[in-house]
């Protein structure tokens, strides 16, 4: 199997390893499960801004924009 390293914040790893134990699973097994949800959500076609993400690292780790849309100014 192939590895990948990632970098995350402490916070971050402390909510995984959190929910890896409550879900009885290693850290290894719950990011695995967090990146095969993002995939499957991903293969559907569904878009990220329109689905209701019920995994909450699911939606930490997508790419969906975040904060206000600014608006474009007028040329005069």
């Amino acid at each position: 199997m192939p590895k990948v390293t990632i970098d995350v914040d402490e916070d971050v790893l402390r909510i995984i390893k959190k929910r890896a134990d409550k879900n009885l699973l290693t850290t290894r097994e719950q990011v695995e499960d967090i990146v095969r949800r993002s995939c499957v959500n991903y293969k559907t076609g569904s878009n990220y801004s329109k689905i209701k993400v019920d995994d909450s690292l699911v939606d930490i780790f997508s790419r969906e924009k975040r904060g206000k849309s600014r608006k474009k100014k007028k040329k005069r």
